[in-house]
């Protein structure tokens, strides 16, 4: 069994493909996709409809929740709420009420039987919020309370945060898929994780995929996306949104 598992897309249409392409290339056997697919990129429409079009699980995350019902008071630092309430309503501008009700009903987690020896449980930020934040430095106590809830599992896999890396804590594997739209991590390539099970052995990789970042850079500003000099900059750096 080999699966790829896909998230924190944002609307990067050109990431994705490659991405897509990348994943075409190792002969996986399915894909998943753990939440955030089209808000705060240049094309959440292109997207949504490359995402629906596979077919596959797919999870919702925090950003799929705020373009469904917009971004709340207490969720995001109060002097960015009403930029990134003006990008969830161009973004809600290029979708149809289809893409909104499939957002809507998206699962917040799902549970997976790799093969008779090994359970694998995926889920956005974390099994009870699609917006808590776990670093990886963050205890292996921390780890184990926050995200390993599900204790007959053996691998746990998530997004939310950007960051791509894989731990081992209490004999068991915990990974971040990164992000395949808007990595935060300082390298300005996809991220994505894969998963290959053989019996009781596993192997959980993190791959990298170059895309045209100026491509996307410019399609902020071409098709007229509020607060495209920030994004331009996050797409370009590498780095969270100052």
């Amino acid at each position: 069994m080999k699966m790829a598992f896909i998230s924190d897309i944002h609307g990067n249409a050109v990431a994705l493909d490659a991405v897509l392409k990348d994943i075409h290339s190792l002969n996986v056997d399915s894909i998943a996709v753990l939440g955030d697919v089209c808000y705060r990129g240049p094309e959440p429409k292109k997207t949504l409809d490359r995402i629906r079009s596979l077919h596959c699980p797919v999870i919702k995350g925090n950003a799929d929740e705020w373009v469904v019902r917009g971004v709340r008071e207490g969720e995001v630092p109060e002097q960015a709420r009403t930029m990134m309430n003006a990008e969830r309503d161009w973004t809600v501008s290029q979708l149809d009420e289809d893409d909104l009700n499939y957002l809507e009903q998206l699962p917040h987690q799902f549970h997976w039987d790799l093969n008779s020896c090994l359970k694998l449980h995926t889920f956005h930020a974390t099994p009870e919020s699609l917006f808590d934040v776990v670093m990886p430095q963050e205890s292996p106590s921390g780890l184990n309370e926050k995200l390993m809830v599900e204790k007959d599992a053996d691998l746990y896999l998530y997004g939310h945060i950007h960051l791509p890396y894989v731990r081992y804590v209490e004999g068991k594997c915990l990974a971040n898929l990164g992000s395949v739209g808007l990595p935060f991590d300082g390298q300005s390539k996809a991220s994505y994780v894969v998963v290959e099970a053989d019996e009781d052995r596993f192997r959980v990789s993190i791959e990298r995929v170059p895309y045209d970042v100026e491509k996307v850079a410019e399609q902020y500003a071409d098709y007229g996306y509020p607060n495209a000099e920030t994004m331009q900059r996050v797409v370009r750096e590498a780095q969270p949104p100052s």
